[in-house]
């Protein structure tokens, strides 16, 4: 019996230092995982160049100028006289001012760092955003894509675009939040785009300005 056990150790200890030498071994050649940016990224990206690795999501850029519109279905909802519609709550005790400058921040970014963006503006104060699925690609054209070893023409890759109207928050606070969450050094980072908005209205209470944009919906 104390043969047999001994015979299971030693069987043992020879997996365990086998198996961790081994281990290093490759670590030390290939390494056993890959580099923080590319965990970041995605291997479907940095190792395969897809946008998925499943067929079945990959975006397909040629279809969105042959795909037909499809109808809507228009529905009636009853109307209500402004009078009647559902009273307006204001944030601040503040007099309106008509005169308030008012800018629309246009955010262009990965797909991967829609959330970290998301958080760090509602972070500073910001209360209401835009958000759409867009593709494009600046001047380095899109890089190369592959899908199952062969090289696919990917000029336009999926971004992300979020709008923001601001009037109290700095326009300066919300670019550099920006930046600072989106960096990474890397071609994709994103772009920020400042605009003035002339006025903004407000369709249900037909306020106008900077009113439009205090009230809780």
């Amino acid at each position: 019996m104390g043969l047999q056990l001994l015979g299971v150790l030693s069987v043992c200890a020879w997996t365990a230092v086998t198996i961790t030498l081994a281990f290093l071994l490759i670590k030390a050649i290939f390494g056993l995982r890959v580099s923080r940016e590319e965990e970041i990224a995605g291997l479907d990206i940095m190792e395969h160049g897809l946008a998925s690795g499943y067929a079945d999501f990959m975006p397909v850029t040629s279809l969105l100028t042959s795909v037909e519109a499809v109808p809507t279905v228009a529905v009636e909802t009853p109307k209500v006289s402004v009078d009647d519609a559902v009273p307006v709550v204001v944030r601040s005790d503040k007099a309106p001012a008509s005169d308030v400058k008012m800018t629309k921040v246009s955010i262009l970014c990965k797909q991967s760092s829609f959330e970290v963006l998301k958080t760090a503006m509602e972070e500073i104060g910001v209360t209401g955003m835009t958000v759409s699925q867009v593709l494009g690609c600046g001047m380095q054209k899109g890089r190369p894509e592959y899908y199952r070893g062969v090289a696919v023409e990917m000029n336009l890759l999926p971004k992300v675009q979020v709008d923001i109207v601001v009037c109290k928050i700095p326009v300066r606070t919300v670019i550099d939040t920006a930046k600072k969450v989106l960096y990474s050094g890397h071609i994709g980072d994103g772009k920020i785009f400042v605009y003035d908005v002339e006025n903004v209205i407000k369709v249900r209470t037909g306020e106008e300005g900077y009113d439009a944009l205090q009230d809780v919906e």
